[in-house]
Order: structure tokens, then C-alpha cells, then sequence
């Protein structure tokens, strides 16, 4: 059954003084292969005195770039959509005959097409004693990959961490510890590590209480969250949460995806060194 649902998110950067603001990248409008349909969708920037463009970058990704023409006491950003959740099948897919049981090797032209989603950023011995324990042998694909990510989920303990940017392989492994953006980026270490192509996600997560009905709703939520993407011939992109430990559905909303987690941050840009107070909103409401 499916659900039509109004998002809302702001972010509000408040600044002790006015400040000159770099052109801004605001990543934060679903992706094509989002698999809730989008019936509306609104990106609002305050205060006025800006211009906005949007554009795609190398990965195929909405993004709004946003030119500050003087200094601005803060800076709101509000995302709105009406989106329609349910009804979509994470395992509506048929692979390619090749792909069927792991392990596999990518088709030529294919595996050069994917190179920037195999390439291995990092390296540490705590993940190389983590994949010793790693069934090697033949198996169905999708059943492995789906045991890789709920090991992930089973062994790091999810965290609300409000530090930018994204832990290391090993520091999530030896912490056993992480946000949903360090859980997302040790999967995609994993999996590459393995010999699959995957890529960093960040979107939203909406999450509805099943005895909620049409209206408002305080146990219904929806927040930025990221997870992990896997290539596989015949299926596409596969999502995979190791935050829920299950696979990407219709309530995983894709907003960016790229090699690494910098090139899918929501909003990435400079201001004039000055105090910065951050506040975020999430209002989420059913709707007929």
C-alpha cells in the first residue's frame, strides 16, 4: 500500500556577525533512480540576495550551486516535496547469468565504465582480519552481499555523530562504533575490497509507524541518513543500509551518490571565520 507524504527540511546556519559565504553546493534534490515517485519538489535559499543554477555534476547529481552577492547574518536552506511511498520491490530485478553467484568478474567494457567505484581508497589491517572471516566459496550473489551488510549492522553500533566529515575503515572497525554516513563508507570498503563496485549515498530515510493514519504524526519521521550502493549486471545500482542492516526501498529517498562520501555531502561550501550556530528541522505529514 502506498503512502503520499510532505516533507520538509531546513537548515539554518546563524552567524555572530554578517559574513561573506563561498559559492555554495546544495545536493539535496532526489535522484533519478529514486524509487518513490516525486510529485513536487521546492529548494528555498534565504535570505534573497543570491543567485541559484542548477546543474549536474560527473556523477549525474542534482546540484544547486548558489553565488552570495553580500554578507549574510545566516543562511536558511528548506527543502519541501510531496513524495509517494510503498509499493516498490528492492528485489525487482533478474542479474545477468554471469552475475548469479558470487564471486564474479565484471565484462570488459563494463568493469572500465565502473573503474572510479572499485578503487580502493584505504587500507588497514583491522579490515583485512575482518574479511578473514569472509565465506569465500560460491554462493547466490544477492544472498552474500545481503550477509555482508548485516554482519556491518550486526557489529558496528550506530551513533549520532554531528563531527563532519567520515571516519576511516579502521577507525569504525576498531571503535565498532559509527554514524550511518561510517557504516555506509566501511560497506563500500568492503564490498570493493571483494571485488564489487559500490558508491557512497546520501539521502533521506523516512521511517512511517504503520498505525498512524492520514494527518500529522509525531512517531513518523524522516532524516539525512546514507548508505551504500552495489553494481550489479541486470539489477543496477543495489542499496544496501547497514544502519537497518536491509536492503534500500522506497523509503530510502537517494539525493547523491559518488566514489566518496565529500562528493555526496548535502551542503559543502566556506564562510568568513566567525561563531556558527546549526539547526535543522524535519517535518514530515501525511497527506490524501
Amino acid at each position: 500500500m502506498s503512502t503520499r507524504v510532505f516533507l520538509q527540511h531546513l537548515s539554518r546556519y546563524a552567524y555572530t556577525r554578517p559574513v561573506w559565504l563561498s559559492p555554495h553546493l546544495l545536493r539535496l534534490k532526489p535522484a533519478a533512480h529514486c524509487p518513490a515517485p516525486i510529485e513536487a519538489y521546492s529548494l528555498t535559499v534565504a535570505p534573497a540576495e543570491h543567485s541559484l543554477h542548477w546543474q549536474q555534476d560527473p556523477f549525474g547529481n542534482f546540484v544547486a550551486r548558489v553565488v552570495f552577492l553580500e554578507p549574510m547574518p545566516e543562511l536558511t536552506v528548506t527543502v519541501a516535496m510531496i513524495a509517494t511511498l510503498g509499493g516498490s520491490n528492492p528485489f525487482d530485478f533478474l542479474l545477468e547469468d554471469y552475475a548469479q553467484e558470487f564471486p564474479f568478474a565484471y565484462e570488459g567494457q563494463l568493469k572500465k565504465d565502473l573503474s572510479p567505484y572499485l578503487e580502493r581508497v584505504e587500507q588497514g589491517p583491522l579490515l583485512g582480519q575482518w574479511l578473514q572471516k569472509v565465506d569465500p566459496s560460491n554462493q547466490g550473489t544477492i544472498d552474500f552481499l545481503v550477509g555482508l551488510n548485516q554482519r556491518v549492522h550486526q557489529e558496528i553500533a550506530y551513533s549520532i555523530r554531528l563531527e563532519e566529515g567520515v571516519q576511516t575503515e579502521e577507525e569504525t572497525l576498531q571503535l565498532s562504533l559509527g554514524s550511518c554516513r561510517d557504516s555506509a563508507w566501511l560497506l563500500v570498503g568492503i564490498v570493493r575490497k571483494l571485488g564489487l563496485t559500490a558508491r557512497f549515498v546520501s539521502g533521506y530515510w523516512v521511517q512511517l509507524d504503520d498505525e498512524e493514519k492520514t494527518g500529522s504524526s509525531m512517531r513518523d519521521s524522516f532524516a539525512l541518513h546514507a548508505w551504500a550502493e552495489v553494481y550489479l549486471p541486470g539489477a543496477g545500482w543495489l542499496g544496501l543500509d547497514p544502519t537497518s542492516g536491509l536492503l534500500a526501498g522506497a523509503d530510502h529517498l537517494p539525493l547523491a551518490c559518488s566514489p566518496i562520501p565529500s562528493s555526496a555531502a548535502p551542503i559543502t561550501g566556506r564562510s568568513e571565520q566567525t561563531g556558527t550556530t546549526f539547526t535543522y528541522q524535519n517535518i514530515l505529514t501525511r497527506i490524501l
